[in-house]
């Protein structure tokens, strides 16, 4: 049973799944920040509605098409590589265009859920299975600490600034690095730059949220001194989309 829920302050689709055993919910972000290869958000485009940003679309696809073709090949629940199939052949899109990653991706994730509860196994460890992982080991805790790009309201052009918490070695422990100041050797700075936000006739803007000046855009070049700055200057590990997607 798919419903909306807000996440970003944008609709996004919510699926319900009931079994004999249990109610399984799933819900994905609505990304703010996404690529030109990236599969498709399926969104209704009504400017009335949402400001076009309704999902009333994807859902309908969910009801009618998706469920109950799934419904009618009588998958088990364990077997999420044929539901996962199924619906990607249904949808026949390189881009998920046609039912949207909206309506895939939630089902996907329901089933998902239900699946670890019918082996009777955490979800980490049945995606592990699925994965042919024997060794499931989870992540490091990040903190996202600064925000900025078009996700913020502030001139910041890059868009995460994050404290990775290394130095951790369970989740308790990373939860005290986090919230607590001191633990400088056990902190490493991550950044995602989501330099295509920023990206103005290949070249690169990090003024882009004032008015247009093609005088202030830098290279790529000039932007991967900035990039190579931060890792030299500051405990910086990792950045990600540090350029446009065809640079």
């Amino acid at each position: 049973m798919p419903g909306r829920c807000l996440t970003h302050g944008n609709p996004t689709v919510e699926v319900s799944l009931f079994t004999t055993e249990v109610l399984f919910r799933a819900a994905v972000l609505s990304g703010v920040s996404t690529g030109n290869y990236e599969a498709l958000e399926l969104q209704d485009n009504d400017k009335t509605c949402y400001m076009g940003k309704g999902v009333s679309k994807a859902i309908e696809h969910i009801s009618k098409t998706i469920v109950p073709a799934l419904v009618s090949k009588k998958l088990n629940i364990t077997e999420q590589e044929k539901i996962d199939k199924l619906m990607i052949q249904m949808e026949g899109t390189e881009n998920k265009s046609m039912f949207g990653v909206n309506a895939i991706l939630r089902v996907s994730l329901a089933m998902c859920k239900a699946g670890a509860v019918k082996k009777g196994v955490p979800l980490y460890r049945h995606i592990a299975s699925l994965a042919a992982n024997s060794e499931a080991i989870l992540s490091v805790l990040v903190l996202n600490v600064i925000n900025g790009g078009s996700q913020a309201g502030n001139k910041l052009a890059m868009q995460e600034f994050m404290n990775l918490l290394v130095g951790a070695t369970n989740l308790r422990g990373a939860t005290r690095i986090g919230d607590e100041a001191g633990y400088t050797d056990k902190v490493i700075i991550t950044m995602d730059i989501a330099a295509s936000k920023f990206n103005r006739f290949r070249k690169y803007d990090l003024d882009f949220k004032s008015s247009d000046d093609s005088s202030r855009y830098i290279s790529s070049d000039k932007l991967n001194d900035l990039h190579k700055s931060f890792v030299n200057d500051y405990p910086v590990v990792s950045i990600e989309n540090p350029f446009d997607q065809n640079d």
